[in-house]
């Protein structure tokens, strides 16, 4: 998306590789930014907004969980409810 989130994602290569694992680094694409900031916004003007950090990173791991199962990611995102 921006070099600021290619060199998080090398930093977190380079950081597994410290402890004996092998990742890849992680992208970050434009549409699943957009995405993850409607929803952080939605979060963020709830009444536990303090929780929007942690839904994003639980969506981002349940969207990790469904590629590894081998599950289709829709192309297209839905609009936040």
């Amino acid at each position: 998306m921006n070099r600021f989130f290619d060199d998080l994602g090398e930093r977190w290569v380079a950081a597994a590789g410290r402890r004996s694992a092998r990742i890849e680094a992680p992208s970050l694409d434009a549409k699943v930014a957009l995405e993850l900031l409607d929803l952080a916004r939605v979060a963020a003007r709830t009444q536990e907004r303090r929780f929007a950090p942690l839904s994003c990173y639980m969506a981002g791991v349940a969207t990790e969980r469904l590629r590894a199962a081998g599950a289709e990611v829709e192309k297209e995102y839905p609009a936040p409810v």
